[in-house]
């Protein structure tokens, strides 16, 4: 009996290792889908986390598109002002006449009916205005009476002339500056009158506030 005894020790000797090892090995795949598992559910917390992010954000902005036509109801139904994406927009011709930084009459009584509502409408949210200016590619004619040396300059001069009829109307300094760029971001094709006429235009669009920055302190 002491031979069998032996050959049955040497197999149970063999097989343990085996299972041990087998054990392990299990042990290893389910920590690895553990593992797995939690990975996957951290990123659909990422993905529900993002997701709620970007639709409360295209909530605010459409919220706040209606609001600013809502203000200015009265001018939109006019045909004479514009509201894309939150920037307002008024028709270089309206404004002025060709080549000139100075108002039209009609362009100043427009300037008047938007001052009220859009104080209102920058006081509600804390923010300022800007008011930008563009023209088409035509380069100006060069002469004696040319007040401007390009495009840039125009656009600036006549946004600087919205601005300061704003502030004359009652909208305060404060809450609106002035921005040019010429015959830069065209939103039609200049190579046709129509879209030239579309280029030159004026546009003012709420922005936040900057940070102010906090006063040092003396050490």
């Amino acid at each position: 009996m002491t031979g069998l005894d032996d050959t049955l020790d040497d197999s149970t000797e063999q097989t343990a290792p085996v299972w041990a090892v087998f054990g392990d090995l299990m042990a290893g795949l389910l920590g690895a889908f553990v593992l797995i598992l939690v990975g996957v559910l951290v990123v659909q917390i990422d993905l529900v986390a993002s997701l709620k992010q970007e639709v409360e954000k295209r909530q605010q902005e459409e919220n706040r598109r209606m609001a600013l036509e809502q203000a200015l109801a009265g001018p939109l139904a006019s045909g004479r002002v514009t509201v894309v994406e939150g920037r307002i927009g008024i028709s270089g011709s309206v404004l002025f006449a060709a080549g000139s930084a100075e108002l039209r009459p009609e362009g100043q009584q427009l300037l008047q009916t938007l001052v009220q509502p859009l104080q209102l409408y920058l006081r509600e949210r804390d923010e300022m205005l800007m008011v930008s200016g563009f023209t088409d590619n035509t380069s100006l004619l060069q002469g004696r009476h040319q007040r401007f040396a390009d495009n840039l300059e125009l656009s600036a001069q006549r946004a600087l002339t919205v601005t300061r009829a704003l502030i004359e109307e009652g909208m305060p300094s404060s809450q609106v500056f002035a921005a040019a760029f010429g015959a830069e971001q065209p939103v039609a094709d200049n190579a046709d009158e129509k879209g030239r006429a579309q280029n030159r235009r004026v546009e003012m669009a709420p922005v936040p506030r900057a940070a102010q920055a906090k006063p040092a302190r003396n050490e």
